[in-house]
């Protein structure tokens, strides 16, 4: 469950991100009830998915220096007696973040 937790995160960040204004990372933290450590990490693996993203000082906000999409979906299915029956599918993550904003 942890990684769950951990794209829905990376989802929340992007679409703040997305959005502008994110603030520092000690405000984004607060605003996603995270670590600031943590705001790092996020920032760290959206680098590593070749996101070109920076800090402004000046703004106090994070963007993207060229166009980057980020979406997270989600299936679960069950199998069983030769049928497949679907739970879930869909973009979880940005339809929660949406619903909740802090």
């Amino acid at each position: 469950m942890k990684t769950i937790k951990n794209l829905e995160r990376l989802q929340q960040l992007h679409i703040l991100i997305k959005a502008g204004g994110t603030g520092s990372p000690l405000e984004i933290s607060k605003r996603l009830s995270i670590s600031e450590r943590m705001v790092y990490t996020l920032v760290d693996q959206l680098k590593s998915l070749d996101a070109a993203i920076c800090y402004n000082r000046t703004t106090r906000s994070y963007h993207y220096r060229e166009p980057f999409q980020l979406h997270i979906s989600i299936s679960v299915s069950i199998t069983s007696k030769n049928t497949i029956t679907k739970l879930y599918e869909g973009s979880y993550f940005e339809k929660a973040w949406k619903k909740e904003p802090n």
